[in-house]
């Protein structure tokens, strides 16, 4: 008799996500639960994307439109999280395509001054942080704002990406390790 192999894990959210998806297919209705699920992890990570919090929850407010738009199309064979924050990303893309280039000194922290604690030495370090990150490439800027900002796991960034999952983990791992030796 052949040994069977063990079934993959399915993660607690991804379970749920299929329920609500299909609930949000037969009644669009339903889609509010995946919006409340969905909804604070978009918009963090398109503000951290643009700066801004008007433009943010604009974004937002495109992204699930598009979302609940393209629903019925929508083949759930992953994470529906990494199918969401991948239209998310065209819409911040779309949003920078759209306006002139901005240059370094006004791109956004991602800590405004003015929410820094009172810690002389902690400001210092915090606003050198922020130099590193804006120094950064946009593809790597774009795995801080994956994982950091918007909360996804390295499998749900692979899917947005559209790379291997121990691909991602390795260039965080290694982005990472640098942005480490550069603060000390």
């Amino acid at each position: 008799m052949p040994k069977s192999q063990p079934a993959e894990p399915v993660e607690p959210a991804a379970q749920d996500d299929t329920a609500l998806i299909l609930a949000a297919r037969r009644n669009p209705e339903a889609f509010a639960a995946l919006y409340d699920r969905y909804v604070p992890s978009v918009y963090r990570y398109l503000y951290g994307r643009v700066g801004s919090a008007q433009e943010a929850e604009e974004l937002t407010a495109q992204t699930f439109l598009a979302a609940i738009e393209s629903l019925p199309r929508y083949d759930h064979r992953g994470y529906f999280s990494a199918w969401l924050f991948s239209i998310a990303r065209r819409k911040a893309a779309d949003f920078f395509r759209a306006r002139e280039p901005l240059r370094l000194e006004e791109a956004g922290d991602f800590a405004s001054e003015a929410d820094l604690p009172g810690e002389v030495a902690r400001d210092e370090q915090i606003r050198k942080l922020a130099r590193l990150i804006r120094s950064l490439e946009d593809s790597e800027r774009e795995l801080i704002h994956l994982h950091f900002t918007a909360g996804l796991t390295f499998a749900e960034m692979a899917s947005v990406l559209g790379k291997k999952e121990d691909a991602v983990k390795k260039s965080m791992y290694r982005l990472l390790e640098r942005l480490h030796g550069r603060m000390e």
